[in-house]
């Protein structure tokens, strides 16, 4: 790609029957308020913060626990720990340009879509309420499968929330971590990465379809055959 990644693909129209987001970093940034909080937990449970900090992104909170704290690592701990996210933190969260916009106007088209989430459900209903943001009707969170991403159970469990278990290569998955990017492909999606919280070469090398900075690069433009038809610009030459 060259020291400067070349953001100039030319717009292209994809039609999709259903869409799998990601959280944190796709529709919000909570990066700040993250950092904070693993910065007081680490020094409550004794393990440097920085070390948790640097595999913690697109994790799942309890894997993190498991490597570095297995005593702390059960889902009652996790569930209060991330609950208190979103109350001690809420003036730290930001939107991901072009998330709010893009989600209504999927919704207003009645596209099936669900959150997939490596945050509890405590996390995810704290964030959303501060953040008046649209509350999905399915959503699935760490809680939901035995293995977080890489693995792409919690895909094929969205998937299966939407009614389109059979059909997993006409969903967009949209989300900013590698761990994600791949467990939205091994799940048989097509993937958008957004370049929000990794580099554009970390992006790049998880393999998603479409490369992109943020949302404002993917609108919705109308309906197709009963899918909803999206188009995205400005995206990473690859």
């Amino acid at each position: 790609m060259g020291s400067q990644p070349d953001y100039s693909q030319p717009p292209l129209q994809v039609a999709f029957a259903g869409f799998l987001w990601d959280m944190d970093g796709t529709i919000i940034d909570s990066t700040p308020a993250i950092e904070k909080h693993w910065h007081t937990i680490g020094n409550e449970i004794g393990v440097d913060p920085e070390t948790i900090l640097k595999t913690s992104h697109g994790r799942r909170s309890i894997d993190t626990l498991k490597i570095l704290a297995p005593e702390r690592a059960n889902w009652e701990y996790v569930a209060k720990m991330e609950g208190q996210l979103p109350v001690l933190y809420a003036d730290l969260a930001t939107e991901i340009p072009g998330a709010r916009l893009l989600l209504d106007s999927m919704i207003k088209m009645s596209a099936p879509w669900a959150i997939v989430t490596s945050g509890t459900e405590p996390l995810v209903h704290g964030w959303l309420s501060r953040m008046k943001l649209a509350i999905p009707e399915h959503l699935v969170t760490a809680e939901s499968v035995p293995e977080g991403k890489p693995d792409p159970a919690c895909y094929r469990m969205g998937l299966d929330k939407l009614r389109l278990g059979d059909a997993a290569a006409d969903v967009l998955v949209l989300e900013d971590s590698p761990a994600g990017i791949r467990a939205g492909k091994a799940a048989g999606c097509k993937v958008i990465g957004l370049v929000t919280s990794h580099t554009a070469e970390q992006v790049v090398a998880a393999e998603p379809d479409w490369v992109v900075k943020d949302l404002t690069s993917v609108r919705v433009v109308g309906s197709k055959d009963g899918k909803v038809v999206v188009e995205i610009k400005d995206g990473l030459k690859l």
